[in-house]
């Protein structure tokens, strides 16, 4: 865990520079994805723009021999997901798009929950507290905090709303590589873990699922779905810790630093 690389300062400014081609991309696909769009032509318009518009590289295409640009994880699928030219996303859908990009040899990771169409009032809760334990996790980041600081705020917050959290999968490190150290737990106790260091940059990335937390893999040995098929949200930003605190460093156009 102490391993964990200290990015140069300008490795923190190239880091800023993937992340926000990074939201560049979430703001085009905002005006694409809606019903009737399958999760086949999301990856290919992800792709096209990343390469073509951004001059930038999909990150994930070629990883551990994973062939898309992007995972897309529909209603129960918990991460992982695999985009698929059949089944069209259809209203009432929830879907997570999961993008990494790499620009001048660093990359940024990011993803973000869309609603389809006309969403029930018990995924829109799902989604929305999902996107607040992320946000209670960014909060916990600062110089000296610890690494289950931020797994407690996130857990904490899940929990205490009668939610589970997805303990198999879980952020990392970001630079260089797509996985660096640490490993960023979404659960935990406070005041444990590895000290956080500034220059550290790293995902949060919380899974949280509507009924209990267990998992399973599908045959196509890449996506992960809840067990007993109850729905999962999850949202993800790169987080840089800085001297008071931290920066997202794949922040939105339409969110605001929550401090």
């Amino acid at each position: 865990m102490n391993s964990a690389p200290i990015k140069t300062a300008t490795e923190q400014m190239l880091m800023r520079d993937a992340g926000q081609l990074l939201s560049r991309v979430f703001a085009m696909l905002d005006g694409f994805i809606g019903p009737g769009v399958s999760t086949m032509q999301v990856n290919a318009r992800v792709e096209d723009y990343i390469v073509n518009e951004l001059k930038a590289r999909p990150a994930s295409k070629g990883q551990y021999d994973y062939p898309y640009a992007l995972n897309t994880s529909v209603n129960e699928v918990v991460c992982h997901g695999m985009p698929r030219t059949t089944g069209q996303l259809k209203s009432g859908d929830i879907v997570n798009v999961d993008i990494t990009l790499e620009k001048s040899g660093f990359i940024a990771d990011s993803s973000k929950m869309y609603l389809i169409g006309s969403v029930s009032p018990a995924a829109r809760q799902l989604v929305r507290t999902t996107y607040e334990a992320m946000w209670r996790g960014i909060e916990a980041v600062r110089p000296g905090a610890r690494l289950g600081d931020i797994g407690h705020a996130i857990q904490r917050h899940a929990e205490g709303r009668g939610y589970s959290v997805v303990r198999e999968y879980c952020g990392h490190g970001i630079g260089r590589e797509m996985h660096e150290e640490p490993q960023v737990l979404h659960y935990g106790r406070p005041g444990t873990g590895a000290v956080l260091r500034e220059g550290m940059t790293f995902t949060i990335e919380p899974m949280i699922n509507q009924g209990g937390r267990q998992t399973k893999v599908k045959k196509d040995g890449w996506t992960v779905v809840t067990r007993d098929r109850k729905l999962s949200a999850q949202w993800e930003h790169t987080v840089l810790v800085t001297g008071d605190g931290c920066k997202v460093l794949t922040l939105r156009g339409e969110e605001s630093p929550r401090r």
